[in-house]
């Protein structure tokens, strides 16, 4: 079924989610490929936006996988987990002078030395992609590559962060590295920040929007609100799809991704009132986590 025809068409009660796991239960159930239409799709059966953040930010990691794939030299990586988490934030931040995260060798093996200090999904993921340095060029800028990490592996330590005050449903932790061993083809190709980490800030912030977009939708299905909200969602839907496929290091993407940024802003705005006919806990919901 196309994904404008699920949407207007397709049953919008759900039962209600009960934690995160389920959730991800929920997610394999996707009857969509592409990753716009995955993350539109996991807003629609969300209740919550923690929720359809999570389906946005694990669409938005399969977008960059496939991207990094569609390169020849790297057309033997093989597929994200289920669950995926991007650990790249340090307690300098996620700028490439900030990553003192270490990919060396000890004793000719590959190991990761550092730590992560905020890691979304990180303490339910199956595999992290941590972005760490090999050091620091005569150009005086640091060499930065994504490394395959699984959940489980050797020197590797989870621990969950308080919850936040806005959509507390998502963890997020500080990562631990202890000389955490690497396979060689657990380093993907290419510089970890203009291929992966600045790309992949692109990318979350479209399919994240798509997730949203996909629960007014929901909304004026499920609660009755103004039909004007879901032809707004829709047209920006439509908007998204060929900014989700388009070059992320391009002004023209940033401008195109701004501007439906500021139309979802408005069509938020405009219909702010019609959460008062959505039931307590999802209005409340809502108004939290909207900031």
């Amino acid at each position: 079924m196309d994904l404008l025809e699920h949407l207007l068409r397709a049953p919008a009660h759900r039962e209600p989610i009960p934690d995160l796991a389920s959730w991800f239960e929920r997610l394999e159930a996707c009857p969509f490929e592409g990753s716009i239409e995955r993350a539109v799709w996991a807003g629609f059966e969300s209740d919550r936006l923690g929720y359809a953040f999570v389906g946005g930010y694990e669409a938005a990691l399969g977008r960059l996988l496939a991207v990094a794939s569609a390169d020849p030299a790297a057309a033997r990586l093989r597929p994200l987990g289920a669950r995926v988490s991007l650990a790249a934030t340090e307690a300098g931040g996620g700028h490439p002078r900030a990553i003192m995260t270490r990919l060396g060798r000890s004793g000719g093996a590959l190991v990761l030395d550092g730590d992560k200090t905020f890691a979304t999904l990180a303490s339910v993921a199956d595999e992290l992609l941590v972005v760490a340095s090999e050091g620091v060029g005569e150009d005086g800028r640091s060499h930065l590559r994504l490394v395959r990490v699984p959940a489980g592996a050797p020197g590797l330590q989870i621990e969950d962060r308080a919850p936040t005050p806005f959509a507390p449903e998502i963890p997020h932790a500080r990562v631990t590295l202890r000389g955490v061993p690497v396979a060689d083809d657990d380093v993907l190709p290419g510089d970890g920040y203009t291929r992966y980490l600045k790309p992949f800030r692109t990318f979350e912030d479209t399919h994240v929007l798509g997730a949203t977009l996909g629960l007014l939708v929901r909304g004026v299905r499920v609660f009755d609100f103004a039909p004007a909200l879901a032809e707004g969602a829709i047209a920006l839907v439509l908007a998204l799809r060929p900014i989700s496929l388009a070059d992320p290091s391009s002004p023209i993407t940033h401008v195109a991704l701004a501007g439906a940024f500021q139309a979802a802003r408005r069509l938020v705005t405009e219909h702010e009132r019609e959460w008062d006919k959505a039931d307590a806990p999802s209005r409340e919901r809502w108004h939290r986590d909207l900031g």
